[in-house]
């Protein structure tokens, strides 16, 4: 089996690429990246690309076809990656995410590629009150990064030519150690703040509601949908990928890390404007057609491995919500001295 992961050098492509090379351990595994983030390792002794058979240095918006001969999988995790980079670079997401991702997926398609996997994301359900959110429900995707989820998925169901079994798997929010960490999400963020300064502070009011998946269970699930045959779901499947039980409010994710790490303060900005982006949601189809690939690592382990993995690596930046583990100060930083363009092209 030859799998081809785009965004490999990225916080998910590490634990995916070392999962994958367990779990098929004579797979042909090729990593695609433009490398933004490949500089960005954090607490390992051992280049992850290592695991790799292959790697090609390149430009999702400039996919070379031949790339995918023979391939049997496509996992496509390439993306600017969060709200702060999406509103930054609107023109450049939309670009990425979405006219370059379905570039792909219909290269893909006409190359003969078996399976296709997107990491999509739960945060297209945006402002959503009420039960938790199922699949079939309506989306309200509150940002670029969310708008260019939606349009990914609305073109792969609308590809019907050809034989690729397509999942699209909606993340819950991710979090846990990397080899290439990222604290720009809530819980390593919470995590990070506790260790650096004996302090959480929530810049919110604490009530949003966010749905967690560690980085671990996120490649289980991508585990699945590689496995995963057409009548399992229907050839082009959309699914929550997550736990019922992964729902939290944002202040009890705060409370949960400082509970695991004592004498850490908790602050909640209680006159906070209200966080539009909030969501809960229902994974019980998950659970249904993926029972041996539910997520394994509880919130608190999640919290323990961050711990260990900051503290393997000295961490005690009180100042990290400007240093380089947050992706869109690594974006600004190349631009600002001429190595990309202010399209996110190599100069």
């Amino acid at each position: 089996m030859r799998i081809l992961i785009t965004g490999s050098m990225g916080y998910v492509g590490p634990i995916l690429t070392r999962h994958l090379r367990q779990k098929f351990p004579g797979a042909e595994l090729i990593g695609f990246d433009t490398a933004f983030f490949a500089h960005n390792l954090t607490g390992t002794t051992r280049l992850p690309e290592s695991l790799l058979d292959r790697i090609h240095f390149g430009d999702i918006r400039n996919f070379p076809p031949e790339l995918l001969d023979d391939v049997d999988v496509v996992v496509h995790l390439a993306a600017i990656s969060n709200d702060p980079m999406g509103k930054e670079f609107e023109g450049v997401t939309e670009a990425i995410n979405e006219k370059a991702s379905v570039a792909l997926a219909q290269m893909a398609e006409q190359r003969g590629v078996g399976r296709f996997v997107f990491a999509s994301s739960c945060s297209i359900y945006g402002a959503a009150e009420g039960r938790p959110k199922r699949e079939s429900d309506s989306l309200n995707p509150l940002t670029a990064y969310a708008r260019s989820k939606v349009a990914m998925e609305n073109a792969l169901r609308a590809s019907n030519a050809g034989e690729m079994t397509v999942t699209c798997l909606r993340f819950a929010t991710a979090c846990g150690m990397s080899d290439r960490l990222r604290l720009d999400l809530v819980l390593n963020d919470f995590v990070a703040g506790a260790l650096a300064t004996g302090e959480i502070t929530v810049l919110s009011d604490g009530t949003p509601w966010r749905p967690l998946i560690d980085v671990a269970d996120m490649a289980r699930a991508i585990e699945w949908a590689i496995g995963r045959e057409a009548d399992q779901g229907g050839r082009v499947l959309v699914v929550n990928a997550g736990s019922n039980k992964g729902n939290y409010q944002v202040r009890d994710l705060a409370e949960v890390v400082a509970a695991e790490l004592p004498g850490t303060r908790v602050s909640i900005n209680t006159a906070a404007p209200p966080d539009l982006r909030s969501y809960q949601v229902d994974f019980s189809l998950f659970a249904e057609l993926a029972p041996a690939h539910l997520p394994a690592v509880p919130l608190a382990q999640s919290v323990r491995n961050l711990h260990a993995g900051l503290n393997g690596m000295k961490f005690s930046d009180k100042e990290f919500r400007t240093s380089s583990l947050m992706r869109l100060k690594t974006l600004k930083d190349h631009i600002a001295v001429g190595r990309l363009s202010t399209d996110l092209r190599w100069q």
